[in-house]
């Protein structure tokens, strides 16, 4: 070969690796660039893809009537006072199929292909445009290519389209809504929020119409998010592991003279500081008398030596939320009396898990857990007759554990992927008709079981639960919540 040929192939071949490297570095610019594009609207990585929400349209789809269409819209935004909104939560049903959490938005989702806006598909996700102005006060609003990388919608049109879009709801045989929003604040200077988009709906659909129905749309997803799916679970996961470490922490910190205020500061630190966005429901911190109080809010009782603090907390992970109760001595010690109740919670709460299997029945749990409860009241001559149960246990041991605290489910037989909890309690009040050596113990344990192909999985069995393990682990205190990176 002569040096010319040699040349010329040389450098033909250093142009071709050049061009190669330069199309390589522009992919991986295009790639960077765009992922900081996603990370201006949404900054954590562990959110389901979007065929995730696309496989759960793809299924309700499958189970919609022939010539239906399904209308689902986001959540109200709820004004606090004046000019400020309480922190916006997505409505369940419209996060679960599609992971968007902007408000005024909807969702339409039809059994077969239609027109509208010169697309032609089977779901369509109607969503504010982005306002720079408000942008500034706010943050950045999600753009059409954003909802589209998180639902996996293709059909995008901006909301203020949705009252002048000439479609006919009536011609369809079925048209499905679960729960229209109510409470909403029309806010005069848009014309296009979520009221106005549930205004133009009620219009467009002659509604309340012949052919609307409110049952089979709101069946149908209890159905499917009764059981939790992979995706789901390693959120449900996160958000109780997090839980865990704030009643570990909580364990750890909790000393006579603390207010229940302060308590639930130690839990709700490490919460966030875990990552949760917020707690799945407001904070039950009962000290004392308080124990027996389920739903008690006000956490501002001083706590002293020999009071039972009884606490109902669980942290929320991107919309998945945790349940867990545990009731702790404030001087780091059970007394006799509570001990003895707070045993018998523990075996009425064991009784439970053995009925936390495929086939059971979703109340099978509860009645182990009123079975042991009932005998251990009257052994310890609390109560006379068995009847009289009812006065100290008072709620249900289960409910189902999802997007919401108390989540939708057909409370039929159990099923694998079921998450529920299992929660039996004890409250004793001061005017209670029973010896005051009883009185003012309010005990609830309270635990996330996943329900397995075999049988269960305690998810929240990371915290300790048993009289002794809690006494022990309260004896290692320190002086600020113990944080594990």
């Amino acid at each position: 070969m002569d040096a010319g040929a040699f040349c010329s192939g040389f450098f033909y071949f250093y142009k071709m690796i050049r061009k190669i490297c330069f199309l390589i570095f522009l992919f991986l610019s295009v790639a960077e660039l765009h992922a900081q594009k996603n990370n201006l609207f949404r900054y954590d990585s562990d959110y389901p893809d979007s065929s995730v929400y696309s496989g759960r349209r793809i299924e309700l789809r499958n189970k919609l009537p022939d010539n239906s269409v399904a209308i689902v819209f986001s959540a109200p935004v709820r004004n606090r006072s004046t000019d400020v909104d309480y922190r916006y939560h997505q409505n369940p049903d419209f996060y679960y199929l599609t992971g968007f959490t902007s408000s005024n938005s909807l969702l339409l989702i039809f059994k077969d292909n239609q027109s509208i806006n010169g697309n032609f598909a089977n779901e369509f996700l109607f969503i504010p445009a982005r306002k720079k102005q408000k942008e500034l006060w706010t943050g950045r609003m999600a753009s059409v290519e954003d909802a589209d990388e998180i639902s996996g919608i293709k059909s995008i049109i901006n909301a203020c389209a949705f009252d002048t879009l000439f479609f006919d709801f009536e011609k369809f045989d079925k048209i499905l809504f679960a729960n229209l929003p109510v409470g909403m604040t029309d806010n005069k200077q848009d014309t296009c929020d979520l009221s106005d988009l549930v205004t133009s709906f009620k219009r467009k659909s002659q509604f309340p119409s012949p052919n609307g129905d409110s049952y089979i749309l709101r069946k149908t997803l209890s159905g499917m998010r009764e059981i939790k799916r992979e995706s789901e679970l390693v959120l449900l996961r996160k958000a109780i592991s997090i839980s865990c470490l704030g009643h570990i922490a909580m364990m750890k910190n909790l000393k006579p003279g603390m207010h229940e205020y302060e308590i639930q500061s130690v839990g709700e630190y490490v919460f966030r500081n875990k990552g949760a966005e917020d707690v799945g429901y407001p904070s039950i911190c009962g000290g004392a008398e308080n124990s027996c109080i389920l739903h008690y809010e006000t956490n501002r009782r001083e706590l002293k030596n020999g009071d039972l603090i009884l606490l109902d907390m669980g942290a929320e992970y991107h919309g998945y939320t945790a349940d867990v109760t545990r009731t702790l001595p404030v001087g780091g010690k059970f007394s006799k009396e509570q001990k003895i109740i707070y045993n018998l919670v523990r075996q009425a709460q064991d009784s439970a898990f053995s009925m936390c299997k495929p086939g059971s029945e979703f109340h099978d749990p509860h009645k182990a857990a009123v079975s042991v409860i009932k005998k251990g009241l009257l052994d310890l001559g609390i109560i006379k007759d068995e009847k009289e149960f009812s006065q100290y246990f008072m709620h249900g041991t289960s409910h189902y554990l999802g997007l919401d605290v108390h989540d939708v489910g057909a409370f039929g037989a159990l099923k694998a992927g079921n998450v529920i909890t299992i929660e039996p309690g004890i409250y004793i009040t001061a005017d209670s008709p029973c010896d005051p050596k009883w009185w003012n113990i309010g005990i609830r344990i309270e635990d996330d079981v996943l329900i397995t192909a075999t049988g269960y999985e305690n998810l929240s069995g990371a915290c300790p639960s048993n009289a002794a393990d809690i006494e022990m682990l309260m004896k290692s205190s320190s002086s600020a919540p113990e944080l594990i990176r």
